[in-house]
């Protein structure tokens, strides 16, 4: 039986950059021969709360079914990302945003960064067949940071913790451009079957406009798959 979450053999590979650090970002349209019925395969999924940070419910993915999806662009990976082997599985989520902008939590209020290691690879594959809303990237002004390492994370929080002194924490709704404390660098669409790979060390957040609505069904609402992949430290 072929993996539904096995890459179509006509999918759309392309490589690109972004920003000032000239970040290395994988995207391959058309990627699943049939993403609907990964989406009905998701609905059967039990999904909770996982986590502190995630504004909504997940279901957890096995390495087994997760690693088809990138398996033939491991190599590949290695070389955009620079990375000393292959990447292999860390963790991986279906993932359903629920979470009204209302009650977001502070934190998610912000861009955030996935681990401090460059090594780490945050993989996304869009299944919200409204197309609501993509990712985008963004450059802390206060340090010009576009990612985060174990040597910037002290000036990084520093900076966080005196421009939340200064101007309080940002109000409570999903980020979609430019804040007062971050300048958005690139967004990229969430095309539905869309999946981007970048370092997990990036500052990024979902690209959700003012007028989004939660929706918790997985055949109706923002889904997505969120693999992370991570490789041997230089």
């Amino acid at each position: 039986m072929i993996n539904p979450l096995s890459l179509s053999p006509s999918c759309l590979i392309e490589s690109l950059e972004f920003g000032d650090e000239a970040q290395p970002m994988l995207v391959v349209d058309d990627c699943l021969a049939d993403p609907h019925a990964v989406v009905a395969i998701a609905a059967r999924h039990d999904y909770r709360p996982i986590g502190p940070f995630y504004p909504g419910v997940r279901a957890a993915v096995s390495e087994r079914v997760a690693m088809q999806l990138v398996k033939p662009l491991l190599a590949t990976m290695q070389n955009i990302f620079q990375l000393n082997a292959p990447p292999t599985f860390f963790e991986c989520f279906l993932s359903i945003v629920t979470t009204p902008p209302q009650k977001l939590a502070p934190i998610q209020r912000l861009p955030h960064f996935d681990g401090v290691e460059p090594e780490r690879v945050a993989v996304l594959l869009y299944l919200d067949r409204a197309e609501r809303g993509g990712t985008a990237f963004y450059r802390q002004r206060g340090t010009a940071y576009e990612s985060v390492t174990a040597e910037r994370y002290d000036e990084y929080q520093i900076n966080l913790d005196r421009a939340a002194a200064r101007s309080g924490m940002p109000e409570a709704r999903y980020i979609c451009g430019d804040t007062a404390q971050f300048e958005r660098v690139m967004a990229i669409n969430g095309r539905f079957n869309r999946m981007v790979a970048y370092r997990g060390n990036v500052l990024h957040c979902a690209d959700l406009h003012g007028d989004f609505i939660p929706d918790p069904n997985p055949l109706t609402g923002r889904l997505t798959l969120n693999l992370f992949l991570i490789a041997p430290p230089g």
